[in-house]
């Protein structure tokens, strides 16, 4: 099957030499890539061009990324109606840059716009922007695909983290979503129609994610909260 993965930060420039960005080395997803490459199938990786991973690729073809927008742009360039699988695992920014601001001592703003923001103007204000949300947008572009998002949680708890999952997955129309970080734990939960399924390692999450390749409803599990 031919496949598309994503990886790594996309970043987003305040002026020409500074950037907002996330902490992603991109890692997971190119091991991710690497795997379902040596499966056999068809695999092409986006991946940010801030991603640090030092994971060599093995038979996978490799393409950067730098915003949000350029990201979002080349997957809609991919857009298929055949039966692929997508695994959107970037972590984009969910934000990026408008305006900035200097404040005068009548408390008056004016907006600030340069090549490079000079610290001579004191403390700005900067707008932050939300950015497109690409998921939202890949089941038009990919209508018989096989789509998987992921959820990253600082606050909150297991449970929270869950119907987060779950509700990103229904929105956005996706097969699965699989859901990390400080607030949901060790591991990953791997969340579908049927409930979630609590995995400790990254090799546990990627023989998961191949199953679902070749048998996409095979996979699934009972409703309700599974133990790490």
């Amino acid at each position: 099957m031919r496949c598309l993965v994503t990886a790594g930060p996309t970043y987003e420039p305040l002026d020409e030499v500074r950037r907002l960005t996330n902490f992603s080395t991109g890692t997971l997803g190119t091991r991710l890539a690497n795997s379902i490459a040596d499966a056999g199938h068809d695999v092409r990786l986006l991946r940010g061009k801030l991603a640090t991973s030092p994971l060599p690729v093995r038979r996978v073809a490799v393409e950067e990324f730098t915003t949000t927008v350029d990201l979002l742009n080349r997957l809609r360039t991919y857009a298929t109606q055949d039966r692929v699988a997508l695994f959107h695992a970037a972590a984009v920014s969910d934000f990026r840059f408008g305006s900035a601001w200097k404040r005068d001592s009548s408390g008056n703003l004016s907006r600030v716009k340069a090549g490079k923001l000079s610290t001579r103007d004191g403390t700005l204000l900067v707008e932050l922007e939300p950015t497109p949300k690409i998921l939202a947008s890949l089941r038009q572009w990919y209508s018989n695909a096989l789509l998987v998002g992921w959820k990253y949680e600082v606050d909150g708890s297991r449970d929270d983290v869950f119907s987060k999952g779950d509700q990103q997955r229904r929105e956005c129309r996706t097969d699965l979503t699989v859901v990390n970080g400080p607030a949901w734990g060790r591991g990953f939960g791997l969340v579908d129609d049927s409930g979630v399924k609590a995995v400790d390692t990254a090799d546990e999450l990627i023989e998961a994610l191949l199953k679902r390749i070749t048998d996409p409803h095979g996979a699934s599990w009972s409703a309700g909260l599974q133990p790490a």
